[in-house]
């Protein structure tokens, strides 16, 4: 999962980010939330609320450092995924 998550990144079709990831889901661009398991319960609060609002579904099983090595960034908490079929092979 974590290298599709690195394609993913590699096509441009993924969002890095708490603030960019909310303005993707109120764009209805983004389709899948991927949300560090050991982010602040706050930044948990936030997104699973908008992706609530949104319909999007969230996904919790990798930690900061996982998503961060897997598109090569540091300290990476919340990925919106922006292609149907990236959402299908994650």
């Amino acid at each position: 999962m974590m290298h599709n998550l690195g394609l993913a990144y590699k096509a441009r079709k993924i969002a890095v980010g708490t603030e960019l990831s909310i303005e993707k889901m109120r764009q209805k661009k983004a389709v899948l939330i991927v949300l560090a398991s050991d982010a602040s319960e706050n930044t948990k609060k936030k997104i699973r609320d908008k992706a609530s609002y949104y319909g999007i579904d969230v996904m919790e099983s990798l930690t900061s450092i996982q998503l961060s090595q897997s598109i090569g960034k540091t300290n990476i908490k919340v990925i919106a995924i922006l292609d149907e079929g990236f959402k299908n092979i994650i």
